[in-house]
């Protein structure tokens, strides 16, 4: 990593991009890029900018563009100098179909009414306690996507927040003791943990028990790029430490998670139209906003997510399918 990021203000320039932190330890501004610009003329986002750029998401673990100018077309060639977009099977009727790799959040909408549900009750029954919410994109899967990159068309002038956590520097921020603990721990993650099911018969629940998705991660993944340590925990796809029980896998858990989310290791977006986030889904959990929904204005947000890898452990022991994933199958 480059050593410029040391700075008495945090401010580096690059390449004639400007990169400021937003939070002491993850999240950071890049202003001097006009993306739909460079990829139009093919000459400013060049190799060196993007270098730039990708040493800007590993320090800093989430990044954030404003006022970008990004079609499809532009947000899936900008997303190609950074890895490979992925195409998921299942997308919701907002996606654009012409573009396989983009989907559009308010998808989501969508969900609950197919199962029977109003959205707010289904997102209600998924997240039932504080701490559910925090996810890293496909965590279930055994090779999660690398990096996530979403772009806001319409937002609501208030609300919708989204915020980050660095799971590095919550990895680091544990004692000496609880850090050797952890690291050679394993624990099951699986898709619809600790959904709530409604009474009687509940076509979600035949629906999750129907397409399950469960892979065997380490607690602590080592970050493939930067060596660092990853407390790798979430609260909506965590199900059991693995050869600990039930009960002490709980506790630990609440713990880890309650220190991979404390305020000093997250950073609050505020989203405008035109705005951009990228971020490392291998050391990252994030929080989406739910506290719009109520105010019925629209927040349409489009996503595209790169291949990841298989994580490996502290030990060099890489994650295990358990059912319903393989690596590079979509």
């Amino acid at each position: 990593m480059t050593t410029g990021w040391d700075t008495d203000d945090g401010l580096v320039r690059a390449a004639g991009i400007e990169v400021r932190p937003a939070a002491g330890h993850i999240g950071a501004d890049i202003t001097g890029v006009d993306l739909a610009e460079d990829l139009d003329t093919g000459d400013g986002l060049d190799d060196t900018r993007t270098a730039a750029i990708r040493a800007a998401v590993l320090r800093w673990k989430v990044v954030f563009f404003r006022g970008q100018r990004l079609d499809h077309a532009g947000h899936l060639a900008f997303a190609r100098r950074f890895g490979e977009p992925v195409a998921p099977r299942k997308r919701g009727g907002a996606s654009p179909p012409d573009f396989p790799e983009i989907e559009t959040t308010a998808d989501r909408l969508e969900l609950g009414g197919k199962f029977g549900m109003e959205h707010d009750e289904w997102l209600g029954r998924r997240r039932h306690t504080l701490l559910r919410g925090w996810h890293c994109d496909h965590g279930a899967r055994v090779d999660p996507p690398a990096a996530t990159i979403l772009r806001a068309e319409t937002v609501p002038p208030y609300g919708g927040d989204t915020t980050w956590a660095n799971l590095a520097a919550a990895y680091a921020g544990l004692s000496a003791p609880v850090r050797r603990f952890v690291d050679g721990l394993r624990a099951e993650h699986r898709l619809g943990v600790g959904y709530q099911p409604r009474p009687g018969d509940d076509a979600y629940v035949r629906h999750l028990l129907g397409h399950q998705v469960a892979s065997l991660h380490p607690l602590v993944r080592v970050h493939p790029e930067t060596g660092e340590r990853v407390l790798y925990v979430n609260g909506y796809y965590v199900e059991q430490i693995a050869d600990v029980s039930r009960a002490e896998s709980r506790a630990l858990l609440d713990m880890l998670l309650e220190q991979a989310v404390r305020p000093e290791y997250t950073v609050r977006f505020r989203w405008e139209p035109g705005s951009v986030a990228f971020w490392d889904n291998r050391a990252t959990i994030h929080l989406a906003p739910s506290d719009n929904a109520h105010l019925g204005l629209p927040r349409t947000m489009h996503r595209v997510m790169l291949a990841g890898d298989v994580p490996v452990g502290v030990d060099g022991t890489p994650s295990e399918p358990v059912t319903g994933t393989e690596p590079g199958r979509w």
